[in-house]
């Protein structure tokens, strides 16, 4: 007799083909096999000879007529009522009617009916209790095991193939094939608790572990479904490994919703029919991706790779609102292991950094290109503009969205990396916009194009202060390329103002002070005509501007004053000086302010000035020198000295005790800014 393996890995069997062959071939197989006795007949034999020789000379019945017998006196039990009898389908002692036989079991099976899991475990223990009765020879238990087997086989691969597409099954179909499969798991444990006698007799074929081979073959049908390739035409512009992931994370997710949604409801909870497909689905995706990393990933796929891994694999489908639910228990864990995933990330920082300063470089060059070139700058909203910061500041974006999608963590790595990045590059820049403030003077457009990079300075701050949440004062090094490429700007755009208002001031040392006031008034009406060549800044910085005229305008006229090498020795005198220095005063910060200053600071320079002069008593002169020495901290005993010498009635040492003041208030400073430092009184 030949035997067939099993191609699911159960005990080697006949052949079904042997075995389960016509009835003809059946019955010369008994009659040769044995001359059994009515003790073995009554004994439970599978084909008793009466039996096959009646099943002979009738037409086969239908299945209604087969199970019949298995469903008589069942109204005798109270309602509700249940037993392994009656869930199994079991004959049971004082029913009426012969049970089916192996012919009609295998017929049935090819029919794919699957109502003959009943009678044929009955079968099987009708063999069992042959086994144990004794009086049967082994070579008949072995050739009536073999069919049973033979056709548990065949009810075998009905049922799994069934739970292998449960969803192409009619809802009757696959509620019995579970219903097999529960049967066949509780017989497999009650035989693996307590085996059945005459067990020694017979092959040992159980457990059978299908259930087992139902989880094998989800795991089959995963590895099916996500090695699937994309259908052609649906990758668009996406590498070959972002349509994988692509596909693997949407047949996963549409695969394990519909599992919780349609098969969790039908299928027994011992399954754990949604953990079964998960894991199997996890564990391909996984396997997947490990032999991905074995070789050498472009930048792209490293970054999708990452955002798979880290975002959208554990966020939207783990997570997703039809899920989480179902697989928080199951803790599936990362596709990938932590060390990889961190050479990964660092793959990816290394090159998304390369990538910024090599793009950033390039805007760099691009327009300083332009400068070069005498290209105008673009106006936006009657501004000078410039797309670097625009160009600049994208690039950094990017960097920074792209690290933030795969997770929060790498996007905070990110942010110091790019933060140090664009600092580097800040320098370059203010390098570059120096190099053009020296050699592009004669250009046409050389003042436009410095107001333009000027206004860039505002997008780069306030991208830096909002986006890394850097303090209003930073750290110097942050702020320091912008600053001063802001401050080489204002000079450029002053320059030639103040060259012009130079004679102007020295007016101021060859006139009356009485006369002053009109060659104050000259150079505020020269400031007038020239302050519209600013309206192209952005507000901010035209007051920035202002400020800087301010300071010019105040520091001049301190050091005309300091230079005027005047000496009055009378008290009135002094009054009618300190009166003309606050009228002027008045005038100057009235104009700045008007026109925008924001430089409060510069409030108390020149009235305090005059107060001094205009004091006669030393103490109060002292008062007022502490005070200023507050206001102004870089305010020396040299530029003292120098408004002291107009006051022609001071003592020697009544100016030297009020110089001494300085000494008791050098370790005060309420501001940075400077005003004295750039007076240089000799």
């Amino acid at each position: 007799m030949t035997f067939l393996r099993d191609p699911l890995g159960q005990q080697s069997v006949p052949g079904v083909l042997d075995l389960l062959g016509s009835p003809q071939k059946l019955r010369s197989t008994s009659e040769a096999g044995s001359e059994a006795s009515m003790s073995e007949a009554s004994s439970g034999d599978l084909l008793p000879q009466d039996k096959e020789e009646r099943t002979a000379k009738k037409k086969p019945r239908t299945l209604a007529s087969m199970f019949s017998v298995f469903s008589k006196g069942k109204k005798k039990k109270k309602q509700g009522q249940s037993s392994s009898a009656e869930s199994t389908g079991q004959a049971r002692p004082g029913l009426q009617g012969p049970p089916p036989t192996v012919e009609e079991l295998k017929a049935t099976l090819e029919h794919g009916q699957l109502e003959a899991a009943w009678p044929l475990l009955a079968l099987e223990r009708e063999l069992q209790a042959a086994a144990a009765a004794g009086g049967t020879s082994a070579e008949e238990l072995v050739r009536r095991q073999s069919k049973v087997e033979a056709l548990y086989v065949l009810l075998r691969d009905q049922v799994l193939g069934v739970l292998r597409r449960p969803l192409d099954a009619p809802a009757e179909r696959l509620r019995l094939a579970l219903a097999v499969l529960v049967e066949q798991e509780r017989e497999d444990a009650q035989v693996a608790a307590e085996p059945a006698p005459g067990a020694a007799a017979l092959a040992p074929t159980r457990p059978r572990g299908w259930l087992q081979l139902w989880r094998r073959g989800v795991a089959e049908v995963a590895a099916e479904r996500l090695g699937r390739r994309p259908a052609a035409g649906s990758t668009d512009s996406r590498s070959e490994a972002e349509s994988a992931f692509l596909h693997m994370g949407r047949t996963m997710k549409e695969d394990l919703e519909t599992v919780a949604e349609r098969l969790k409801p039908v299928f027994p909870a011992e399954f754990g029919v949604v953990a079964t497909y998960a894991q199997s689905y996890h564990e391909h995706f996984a396997a997947h991706l490990a032999a991905l990393t074995e070789f050498e990933l472009c930048e792209r796929d490293t970054y999708m790779l990452l955002v798979w891994v880290q975002n959208f694999y554990p966020n939207d489908i783990l997570s997703s609102p039809k899920l989480a639910g179902e697989l928080q228990e199951l803790q599936l864990g990362s596709l990938l292991p932590p060390r990889q995933i961190q050479l990964l990330e660092a793959t990816f920082l290394s090159n998304e950094v390369a990538n910024m300063k090599e793009l950033m470089a390039r805007a760099l060059e691009v327009e300083s290109q332009r400068w070069a070139e005498d290209a105008a700058p673009q106006r936006l909203d009657g501004r000078c503009h410039s797309e670097l910061a625009i160009d600049v500041l994208q690039i950094v974006s990017q960097g920074q969205t792209k690290a933030e999608r795969i997770t929060p963590d790498l996007g905070s790595q990110m942010k110091q990396i790019l933060l140090a990045e664009l600092t580097n590059f800040l320098q370059s820049y203010q390098a570059s916009f120096n190099d053009f403030l020296e050699q592009g003077r004669q250009l046409r457009n050389y003042r436009a194009n410095v107001m333009a990079n000027i206004n860039n300075c505002l997008s780069f701050r306030t991208s830096m202060e909002q986006n890394w949440q850097i303090p209003r004062d930073p750290p110097s090094h942050l702020l320091a390329p912008l600053n001063e490429l802001k401050g080489r700007g204002f000079n450029a755009l002053l320059q030639t103002l103040f060259l012009e208002l130079k004679p102007l001031f020295k007016r101021l040392t060859q006139t009356r002070w009485a006369a002053a006031e009109e060659v104050l008034e000259a150079i505020l009406g020269t400031m007038v005509g020239r302050l519209p060549e600013f309206l192209e800044l952005h507000d901010c910085f035209r007051e920035e501007l202002m400020e800087t005229v301010h300071l010019h305008l105040v520091k001049e006229y301190i050091t005309r004053l300091c230079k005027r090498r005047l000496v009055l020795k009378t008290a009135e005198q002094q009054q009618q000086l300190a009166k003309h220095v606050l009228a002027n005063a008045e005038l100057i910060h009235g104009f700045c302010t008007q026109n925008g200053s924001p430089a409060a600071w510069l409030h108390h320079a020149l009235p305090t000035l005059a107060e001094i002069i205009r004091l006669q008593d030393p103490s109060a002169i002292k008062i007022e020198v502490a005070m200023y020495a507050t206001w102004y901290p870089d305010f020396s005993k040299g530029h003292l000295s120098a408004i002291l010498a107009i006051k022609g009635n001071l003592a020697s040492s009544e100016a030297r005790s009020i110089r001494n003041i300085l000494d008791v208030n050098s370790g005060v400073q309420e501001s940075s800014r400077s005003l004295f430092s750039l007076i240089n009184v000799g």
